[in-house]
C-alpha cells in the first residue's frame, strides 16, 4: 500500500517499548517473584534466640553510637537500609528489602487495577508521549490518540523536565473521583489543548492477548501472575472455547512470576483429576505444602503447546514444569531462567516490606528449578549473558543443565533440574533481535516512535481501511527504513548499512505492528508480529501436526 511517507521530516521521535509499570519491572520481578500470600506478624526467633537477641543488640549500640559520636552528620535510616541490604546479600538473591517509598510501585504490578485515568506511555527524547490509552479509562473516553504528547499532568510539567516514569505514574494517579488536568500537544495536525479527567478504576490485566489464530487454535499471552489472573486467564479459554478453540498455544516468555497461588490455579485448568501440581518445602513444616489439582480446567483435553524463554522465571516455571512433568503440554522455546526459591512478602513497621526467601519449590516429579547462587548476586545476573556466550540460546547441545539431576515425566520422559525448565522442542534465539545495532534501536525506541508519528499523520487513511486490507496490503520500503536509520544517527545511533539490511525484515515487521496496533489495537498487533516469530511458528507447525502428544512420545 503507497502511504504518501512512513515519516515526515517535521514529526518528533517519540520512541519506545510498552510503558508505564509493564516496562520496568522483569528485572526486578526475576528477583522478587513466587510470592506467597499470607500474614506472617513479627515474632521472635524460637530457634536460636540468644544468638538473634545479641545480634540485635550489637547493630542497636553501634548504630547509637554512629548517630551520637560519629565526626559528621549521618542519616541513620540510610545506614540500617544499606545494613539490611547488606544483611540479606548474604542469604540468596531473591531475598531483598523494599523501603516504602518503592512498595507501591513494586506491588502494584501485582495488582488487578488501579486509579487513574489510563494511559500506557513512555519517555521519548525527554517527551511523554502516549503509546496507548488503555480501554474503558477517562483518557480513552477523552479522545486521546497514541502518538499525543503530554506536557504537563496536573500543572506540573512533564515533557522536558527530566522526571522519571515513576514520578509521571503518580502524578497520573489519584483518588477515584479526583480531577487531574492534562495539557497535550497533538503533532498532527499541530494543536495544543487542555483536558480534565476523572480518575476511576482503570483494569491492569495480565493477558496481553487472548485470541484465535485460525477457526481451531487458540493464543493467550501472559504477562505475569497477579491479583486477577486466574480469573481472568478462565474466562479467557472459556471464551476461546465458545468460539471453537480445540487446540493452544499458551505464551509465558518473559512472564517473570508473580503470586505462586495463581500459578497453581492456572495450571488446574490443564491438569485434569487431582495431580499434584507443585510443592513447597521449607525449614521445618511451618511451610511446606502439596498443591493438587482440584477442579474441573477449561481445557484438561486437547493439544497444548507452552512458549517458554529465559525471561520465563518463577511461577511461570511453575506451570511449565507441572505441564510438562504431566506431558500434558509440549514445550517450545529455550531453557528458563531458572528460580525455584519462594519469597513471603512481610510488612515492616516503617511502612517497608520484606521479601524473605522461606521455601524452595518442587515440579510434580520432584524437580528443583533453582539454578545456582553461592556467588554474588552481581554473578547471578550475570548468568543469562552467560549462557549467550557458552552458546546455550543458539543450540541446544550447548545447555548444561542435562548433566543436573534426572527425574521423569508421567510416560517415562527424561526431564532435569537444578537449572529451570528445558523445552522439548529448542528454538534459537534469533540472532538478528540481539544484535548490536537492533538493540541500539531499541533502547533509543526508534521503532516505535516513529511509527507513532506515523499514525498521527496517517489516521484518517487508516481509519478507512479494515485491519485485514491494511494487513494485506500496507508494505514498510527500503526509504522508510533509510529515514528510519537516519531518525536513529539523530539520536546518537550510529549508521550502519549493512546491519540495517539485515535487520530489515524485522524492522518492517515490527514497524508495522507498532502501527496495527495504533490503529487497531492488541489482536492486530500480535497478527502482524507472529510472521517474524520464530517460537510462536515452530508452536503453530507443532500443532499443525495434530497429535502434540507425537511430539512428546518421542522424547522418551
Amino acid at each position: 500500500m503507497a502511504f504518501p511517507s512512513l515519516f515526515r521530516a517535521s514529526s518528533r521521535p517519540a520512541g519506545g517499548r510498552r510503558a508505564g509499570l509493564r516496562g520496568v519491572v522483569l528485572a526486578a520481578l526475576a528477583f522478587g517473584s513466587g510470592l506467597l500470600v499470607s500474614n506472617n506478624p513479627f515474632r521472635p526467633s524460637s530457634t536460636n534466640p540468644d544468638a538473634t537477641a545479641r545480634g540485635y543488640l550489637r547493630f542497636k549500640e553501634v548504630l547509637s553510637y554512629v548517630d551520637r559520636d560519629y565526626v559528621d552528620s549521618v542519616n541513620t535510616e540510610g545506614l540500617a537500609d544499606y545494613a539490611t541490604t547488606q544483611m540479606l546479600e548474604r542469604l540468596d538473591p531473591h531475598s531483598v528489602y523494599i523501603p516504602a517509598l518503592e512498595r507501591e510501585q513494586n506491588d502494584a504490578f501485582l495488582q488487578g487495577d488501579f486509579d487513574g485515568v489510563g494511559i500506557e506511555f513512555n519517555l521519548f527524547r525527554d517527551t511523554m508521549t502516549v503509546v496507548a490509552p488503555l480501554g474503558g479509562g477517562a483518557a480513552a473516553q477523552a479522545g486521546l490518540l497514541p502518538g499525543d504528547q503530554v506536557l504537563r499532568v496536573g500543572g506540573a510539567p512533564v515533557s522536558g523536565a527530566g522526571l522519571a516514569t515513576a514520578r509521571i505514574t503518580q502524578l497520573l494517579r489519584g483518588p477515584r473521583g479526583s480531577t487531574v488536568a492534562l495539557e497535550v500537544r497533538r503533532p498532527q495536525p499541530t494543536k495544543t489543548f487542555t483536558l480534565n479527567l476523572v480518575r476511576a478504576r482503570v483494569a491492569n490485566s495480565s493477558i496481553d492477548a487472548a485470541y484465535l489464530v485460525d477457526e481451531q487454535t487458540g493464543y493467550i499471552k501472559l504477562s505475569r501472575f497477579a491479583a486477577n489472573t486466574a480469573d481472568e486467564f478462565r474466562a479467557a479459554l472459556a471464551d476461546l472455547r465458545r468460539q471453537g478453540m480445540a487446540r493452544l498455544v499458551l505464551d509465558l516468555r518473559g512472564n517473570p512470576g508473580g503470586y505462586l497461588d495463581r500459578a497453581t490455579r492456572v495450571a488446574d485448568e490443564f491438569v485434569a483429576g487431582s495431580r499434584k501440581i507443585v510443592s513447597v518445602d521449607g525449614k521445618g513444616d511451618t511451610y511446606d505444602a502439596q498443591t493438587y489439582a482440584k477442579v474441573p480446567g477449561e481445557f484438561e483435553e486437547g493439544p497444548l503447546v507452552v512458549l517458554i524463554d529465559e525471561g520465563s522465571a518463577s511461577a511461570a516455571e511453575v506451570v511449565a514444569g507441572a505441564l510438562q512433568d504431566h506431558d500434558r503440554a509440549l514445550l517450545v522455546g529455550r531453557r528458563t531462567f531458572g528460580k525455584g526459591l519462594v519469597q513471603q512478602p512481610i510488612a515492616l513497621s516503617d511502612g517497608g516490606e520484606l521479601r524473605l526467601t522461606i521455601a524452595r519449590y518442587y515440579t510434580p516429579s520432584g524437580r528443583s528449578i533453582q539454578k545456582p547462587y553461592g556467588g554474588s548476586r552481581a554473578a547471578y545476573r550475570r548468568e543469562l549473558s552467560e549462557r549467550a556466550a557458552r552458546g546455550e540460546l543458539a543450540s541446544a547441545d550447548s545447555n548444561h543443565v542435562a548433566a543436573g539431576p534426572r527425574f521423569r515425566t508421567d510416560s517415562g520422559r527424561p526431564v532435569y533440574g537444578g537449572g529451570g525448565i528445558m523445552p522439548d522442542v529448542f528454538v534459537a534465539r534469533d540472532t538478528l533481535a540481539c544484535s548490536a545495532y537492533f538493540t541500539r534501536l531499541q533502547a533509543h525506541h526508534v521503532p516505535r516512535a516513529l511509527a507513532l508519528a506515523f499514525y498521527q499523520a496517517h489516521k484518517t487513511e487508516l481509519e478507512g481501511l479494515r485491519f485485514a486490507q491494511f494487513n494485506a496490503t500496507f508494505r514498510v520500503s527500503d526509504a522508510q527504513l533509510t529515514a528510519l536509520a537516519a531518525a536513529a544517527a539523530r539520536d546518537g545511533v550510529a549508521p550502519d548499512a549493512a546491519a540495517l539490511r539485515r535487520c530489515a525484515p524485522l524492522l518492517r515487521n515490527q514497524l508495522k505492528a507498532y502501527i496495527a496496533q495504533s490503529a487497531y489495537g492488541t489482536v492486530p498487533y500480535y497478527t502482524v508480529l507472529r510472521e517474524q516469530d520464530a517460537e510462536l511458528q515452530r508452536a503453530l507447525h507443532s500443532l499443525g501436526d495434530g497429535n502434540t502428544q507425537l511430539a512428546l512420545a518421542g522424547n522418551k
